[in-house]
């Protein structure tokens, strides 16, 4: 592979190929997500390059020869006809068909696997203390593997990701570091700068940006100001240190694409821009390796095998995988901002960056940690070593000792106190130690290039590499890297061609920038999670048995049954590692856009039995499974049945009724533990709102009683509701389901009889009807008090609404006369819990609601007042009332009191790291935008509502749900003066060429101005705000401009796939938007419609 330089750089840089200015405005991409390889012609040197239309890709290597088309879509657009859609599309098909195994491979390997509860061993819970960062470069995995931009196969038996090294750091930049929940002033927070830009779902292109200093990273520094920092204090982040001053840092792109029609051959593109000033040199060390699965049986399982068996290909034996390769070629010299080589004029291949490969076992370092002998030579950190001169100094340092952990094992657990088990510091050799295997085999590997000299303000270096098991022979690409970038750029623009058939219509360029980024982001949090329970409580045969203490630190010990080895949606790879029940309901929404076979598949894995406790009960959360999230699964089920038959015309019965079955069992192990008095009051915990109450609502009550959940009830209310929608579907296809219909019909009366009014002479009403609001209670056996706290809790009720359609009802006879019989015969509960049950709104609907019309507008006055709960950028989740007018109680001396936060939390409830005391939490504005959506379905625009509450401008509920979507917008797009809220006014992030075109999809938003908070990257349910632009994005204004109202949505209530809205316009399909301009973006995706 060895060539002349300049025939290299004319090749990796060559200029735009012939009829690349004819790309037509459809695959335009967005211009953020464009990586701009140097070319030969001289850009300004202080600002970036112009992004311009994407380039077509020279043909394919694989491509027909003679007249067949140049490009695969080409290729296959001929071959399918009318029935092309897209590249991607196709690739999906032929997973669902199971003809290509494309999801094989992607990003499924975390963010942040050390101080996980998967790897605590210890006695007293703390997994932070027991395997910290420090840790993390030279201790074995149990359970899982972390890295930079890694990718795995679904599996996870061998995995790739990225290292750096500035020359300045103490040790390799292999893996994000941030600080730990004891070390920041609000629980953990990862301390980089890095983004998912963007992913296919079939994982055929991805593209991933991590931004790193030139100077040596400020671990310590970002650990003690955050210890220092109180909670009425910001936090510190990395650009609030001196390593970003001046640019000096390095733009890192990492691509990965697969071949138009081989799901197994990945190629790899590090890009990496020097941002600074000056020249500087870059170490790039990508890194194959297997987990250690060898470790922890008795007899321990053979090792596979990593090994040079050329002097730039790492061949991978494993039996459980094909025979493989990573061929690392050989890297022309870097480039200046000019495109040309740095050693432009030399001839000869001398100055190629020909890459080290490096070899060691995937094996703890017990002398580095404990100072006890290692069993062999090459360890873990080897590399660290190797490459890191200051590395072998800081053993001693080490040595003694930052965790709890003991020497005994690899999982470290203790026999001892924690300052005996640090081990003592065992000396490095002074004669030219041997940190890596000379025979160049083991069970780690990397490629080691060094790029000396890379010029400043743009300078450029790049590494390729291919996983694949051709030979060069059989592959062109192995050998010609111009015919290697052609299939990356081809792949880029097939995902081009994919999110803009999503997209068709006005969307603003920066909506749909965001759109991508947000789906992107969800694709690449993906993530192989593995967690089987019992081995995990009892530990392993060839490691020292685990502290007794342990089984009793959480109430995992009650789901031996848990046997997690798959690939879930993570709410944030880093600060949540691990899935989350109802997160992972609200990932399912966007995800069901571009992959409903992943939804789907999302949503069946929690109610199988290898994850459901036997009583029906969802896991929740690994820090205590026994946990309770609300019930949204129903909802999140019946939702992504409905897009995939709306957007795709196909129906899988069997994926609902299997699912609803299961639901079947949680819906009773809820009325059989959270509804203590039979009385349909229900009580639930925190249900994910953490701090939002004036107690903890995890822990029982300071002054004694009950707690009566206004949001438990109204919970289990919009379960009912969904029960009995997904019961509706499924009758249409077995007529047993009809009765199942009647039951959740009645359970949902009961349950909002029981909410608002008298029963048997005690008072247990969660209405105030003074404040017109429901608000949580406290019942001491036929007494009971309201907590007067306006926060989510009273919103909640809102959910709880389902409008049927009287074709639909006409269906069931049987249905309907049990309806009707009960409105008949038990006036005294359907004529006085909502609108009158009797009465029938636009176009003959029925309504079932937990809220009267007097109460929804009641509601609505608070909710959109912009002095209470509604901001600039949504529904906040406390009042702003009550920053002023704190509530609060006192029992036993002690003052527990709710105010209004905006920000960040100064509590430590439930760690401090999150906030539901006025900040805006998109997961509970969606369920708001959809209750709206419905309510107007019932009352049409005959129902108006003043919005803002005292502005004099009145809008149906239609209009206000849009209002809502667009708010939430604009937390993420720019407004007239080019700042996004999300950036809470960050110059660099607001205007710097290089950061202003990324946002961050964090965990929260300020209730106040909208800059993000809490988990940065948790572009789980944050990513939702994808799904807001593809239905209304359309009609969205700039932030900071005045509104102009426009509709939203048509034939919410199509029950076919090709039936007529009842605004006469034809059903379209999503993937029919590549044709049809008529349809701006999703506009016809409703909660009812799809």
């Amino acid at each position: 592979m060895a060539t002349n330089v300049r025939s290299i750089q004319q090749k990796l840089f060559r200029p735009d190929p012939p009829g690349s200015q004819n790309t037509s405005d459809s695959q335009k991409p967005d211009s953020a997500l464009t990586i701009s390889i140097p070319k030969t012609v001289t850009p300004p040197p202080s600002v970036p390059p112009k992004l311009g239309k994407p380039q077509e890709p020279n043909p394919s290597p694989t491509s027909n020869g003679g007249n067949a088309p140049r490009f695969y879509r080409d290729r296959l657009r001929q071959k399918l006809g009318p029935a092309y859609k897209t590249v991607e599309q196709y690739r999906l098909d032929q997973d669902g068909r199971r003809e290509r195994h494309w999801k094989r491979w992607g990003p499924y390997v975390s963010d942040r696997q050390w101080a996980t509860v998967r790897e605590d061993y210890s006695g007293d819970g703390d997994a932070w203390a027991h395997f910290p960062h420090e840790h993390a470069r030279s201790r074995t995995y149990r359970w899982g593997e972390d890295g930079i931009a890694g990718i795995s196969d679904n599996h996870q038996r061998l995995c790739l990701s990225l290292a750096l090294w500035n020359e300045q750091d103490r040790m390799l930049k292999e893996r994000l570091f941030g600080v730990s929940g004891p070390q920041g002033n609000h629980g953990e927070d990862v301390k980089e700068l890095y983004y998912y830009l963007d992913s296919t779902p079939t994982h055929s292109y991805m593209k991933f940006l991590y931004k790193y200093p030139q100077k040596a990273y400020p671990y310590e520094d970002l650990v003690r100001e955050n210890q220092n920092r109180g909670r009425e204090v910001v936090e510190f982040e990395v650009l609030d240190t001196d390593v970003f001053d001046e640019d000096r840092y390095w733009d890192v792109f990492v691509e990965y694409a697969k071949d138009e029609d081989g799901p197994d051959n990945i190629y790899i593109r590090i890009t990496a821009y020097n941002r600074g000033p000056d020249t500087a040199n870059l170490h790039i060390i990508p890194q194959l390796w297997f987990p250690n699965t060898w470790s922890w049986a008795i007899p321990p399982q053979p090792r596979p095998n990593l090994s040079a068996t050329a002097n730039t290909r790492i061949t991978v034996i494993h039996d459980k995988l094909d025979k493989t390769h990573l061929y690392c070629f050989p890297s022309p010299p870097p480039v200046g901002p000019d495109g040309r080589p740095i050693n432009d004029g030399v001839e000869g291949d001398e100055d190629t960056v020909e890459p080290e490969l490096l070899f060691t076992e995937n094996d703890s370092n017990f002398l580095r940690l404990w100072g006890v002998q290692n069993k062999s030579p090459f360890v873990k950190d080897a590399f660290h070593d190797h490459i890191v001169p200051v590395h072998r100094q800081s053993v001693h340092q080490f040595a003694n000792g930052r965790s709890k952990a003991g020497p005994e094992g690899e999982n470290g657990n203790p026999n001892s106190d924690s300052e005996s088990s640090s081990g003592r510091a065992t000396p490095v050799p002074l004669d030219n130690p041997q940190f890596i295997n000379p025979d160049k085999t083991g069970t780690k590997s990397a490629a080691h290039y060094i790029f000396k000299d890379v010029p400043g303000r743009g300078g450029c270096a790049v590494v390729r590499l291919k996983l694949t098991s051709n030979i060069p022979q059989k592959d062109p690409t192995l050998e010609d890297e111009g015919l290697f970038d052609d299939v990356i750029e081809e792949r880029r623009v097939e995902a081009d061609e994919f999110y803009y058939s999503l997209t068709q219509g006005y969307v603003s360029d920066d909506l749909r920038a965001i759109m991508r980024q947000a789906l992107g982001g969800m694709l690449w949090t993906k993530q192989y999670y593995k967690f089987i329970a019992n081995e995990w409580l009892e530990g392993d045969p060839a490691q020292p048995p685990p502290p007794p203490s342990r089984k009793f630190l959480r109430s995992n010990k009650d789901w031996m049954h848990l046997y997690a080895s798959d690939i879930l949606s993570m709410p944030d790879k880093w600060e949540y590692p691990y899935f989350a029940a109802w997160d992972s309901a609200f990932h399912c929404i966007p995800l069901a856009v571009v992959d409903p076979a992943f939804a789907k598949k999302q949503l069946d894995l929690l109610t199988r039995e290898w994850y459901m406790k036997p009583d029906g009960q969802i896991p929740a959360y690994e820090w205590n499974f026994s946990d309770v999230n609300p019930p949204v699964h129903a909802w999140a089920t019946f939702r992504v049945f409905k897009i995939e038959r709306k957007l795709y015309g196909r129906e899988d019965v069997p994926f609902l009724e299997r699912v609803f079955q299961k639901l079947l069992l949680n819906f009773t192990w809820w009325v059989n533990r959270k509804d203590a008095g039979g009385a349909n009051v229900f009580e639930g915990g925190f249900l994910g709102l953490d701090n939002i109450g004036v107690f903890n609502r995890s822990e029982p009550l300071p002054t004694g009683g009950a707690l009566r959940q206004a949001d438990g009830t109204a919970w289990m209310a919009f379960y009912c509701l969904n029960m009995l929608s997904m019961a509706l579907e499924l009758a249409k296809h077995n007529p047993v389901y009809e009765d199942i219909a009647s039951k959740f019909f009645e359970h949902f009366i009961f349950i909002a009889d029981a909410m608002t009014y008298h029963n048997s002479g005690v008072n247990l009403s969660l209405w105030n009807e003074k404040d017109g609001m429901y608000y949580d209670a406290i019942q001491w056996g036929h007494d009971s008090m309201q907590l007067p706290v306006r926060s989510l809790v009273g919103l909640i009720p809102l959910y709880a609404t389902l409008t049927l359609e009287p074709s639909l009802v006409n269906r069931f006879p049987g249905f309907k006369k049990r309806m009707e019989w009960f409105i008949e015969n038990k006036p005294e509960v359907s004529s006085r819990n909502m609108a009158n049950m009797k009465d029938r709104g636009r176009g003959e609907r029925f309504l079932l609601a937990l809220a009267s019309k007097e109460r929804l507008i009641s509601i609505l006055e608070k909710m959109l007042d912009e002095s209470e709960f509604f901001s600039e950028h949504g529904i906040r989740s406390l009042s702003k009332l009550h920053k002023d007018h704190p509530w609060g109680i006192e029992v036993n001396g002690q003052r527990h009191e709710v105010s209004y936060w905006p920000g960040e939390s100064k509590s430590g409830m439930f760690g401090g790291n999150s906030n539901w005391r006025g900040p805006i939490w998109l997961a509970v504005n969606f369920l708001l935008i959809e209750s709206l959506q419905r309510f107007h379905q019932y009352y049409g625009d005959e129902l108006e509502v003043e919005c803002p509450t005292g502005s004099g401008e009145y809008m149906n509920l239609r209009q206000i749900a849009e209002e809502i979507q667009h708010r939430i917008m604009h937390i993420f797009g720019r407004d007239i003066h080019g700042r996004r809220a999300l950036n809470g006014g960050n110059q660099k992030l607001d205007f710097d060429p290089f950061f202003r075109d990324y946002v961050w999809f964090y965990e929260y938003f300020h209730g106040d101005d909208g800059r993000g908070l809490g988990a940065s990257h948790q572009t789980g349910w944050s990513g939702l705000v994808a799904y807001h632009i593809l239905q209304s994005g359309a009609s969205c204004r700039l932030p900071k401009t005045p509104r102009t109202p426009r509709s939203l949505a048509h034939h919410y209530f199509d029950e076919t796939l090709d039936s007529r809205s009842e605004y006469g316009d034809e059903a379209h399909s999503l993937m029919s938007a590549v044709s049809a301009n008529d349809l701006n973006t999703l506009g016809d995706v409703s909660p009812d419609a799809l």
